[in-house]
Formats: structure tokens, C-alpha cells, sequence
């Protein structure tokens, strides 16, 4: 991968381990949790949306055109602690050999800003996902809070 690219790479491979690693701090309850008093869907549901981007983009990157919201983890697994990691892991890894796979290709003006829409979509989840760690009291991964500077 060029000199180029490899930064880029770089960075939407740490914003998804940030990602999975609020995933592993969860269980089926804190999935299925929803922001008290507030208009919210769940974490599990934020989750869900992270795990079908990833795979979306990894299709798009792959066509070098967008083409649809796809997602095998079903809204039905989103109690899965279990599911629901495997199915993030699995999509990161996706992204990673499709970025691998196509090397210098990723230049193409359309594949890079498709690259840069998907570390877009992961990173805002990262905002949607501290108020929801704060509003249901949950600890933050170490990586996660340093990387934010968040209170414990």
C-alpha cells in the first residue's frame, strides 16, 4: 500500500477497534438498552448500523460506486453479545482485506472518498455511543477514554 494510503488506512483500522472495543464491554441487557427518557434506539441497533456500513462500503470500495445498505447481522441477534461481536470482527476484517485487496486502486478519487465516508460514519458513531456510555453508566474501555479523554 503507498505512502499515501497507509495513514488513511491506519486510522479507519484504530476507529473500528475503538469501535469493537466498546462492543466487548457490553452484554445482551446493555445491547438491548436504550437512552432512559430520551428518543433513542438501542446500542445494540448503533452496533447494527457500524457492522452493515462496514459491510456496505466494503461492496462499494469493491465496485467503486455506492451501492445499497446491506448487513448479515440480523436485528434479531442485537440481544447477542456473541453475535453482535463476531459480526463487528468479521466486518473489520472485511474492510482491511478489501483495502489490502484493491492497494493502490483505493486512489481513485471515487474509492477514497468512499474510504473517507466510512471513517466518517464510524467516528460519528463514536459520539453517539459516549452519550450513550454516560447516560446508562457504563465504564469505558481504557483505549476508548484515552483516545476521547473521557471520565471513567
Amino acid at each position: 500500500m503507498s505512502d499515501v494510503l497507509q495513514p488513511l488506512v491506519e486510522r479507519l483500522q484504530i476507529c473500528m477497534r475503538l469501535t469493537n472495543s466498546l462492543a466487548e464491554v457490553t452484554n445482551g441487557e446493555m445491547l438491548l438498552s436504550s437512552l432512559p427518557g430520551l428518543r433513542s434506539n438501542t446500542i445494540g441497533q448503533q452496533f447494527w448500523c457500524v457492522n452493515g456500513a462496514r459491510e456496505s462500503y466494503s461492496s462499494a470500495l469493491l465496485a467503486g460506486k455506492w451501492g445499497g445498505f446491506g448487513n448479515k447481522l440480523s436485528e434479531e441477534a442485537l440481544g447477542s453479545h456473541a453475535a453482535v461481536l463476531a459480526a463487528l470482527r468479521e466486518s473489520q476484517s472485511l474492510v482491511v482485506q478489501t483495502c489490502e485487496q484493491l492497494g493502490e486502486r483505493l486512489l481513485d478519487p471515487s474509492r477514497l472518498s468512499l474510504v473517507a465516508r466510512l471513517l466518517e460514519h464510524e467516528a460519528s458513531h463514536h459520539g453517539q455511543l459516549i452519550r450513550y456510555w454516560y447516560g446508562l453508566n457504563i465504564g469505558f474501555p481504557k483505549e476508548f477514554a484515552t483516545r476521547y479523554s473521557l471520565d471513567q
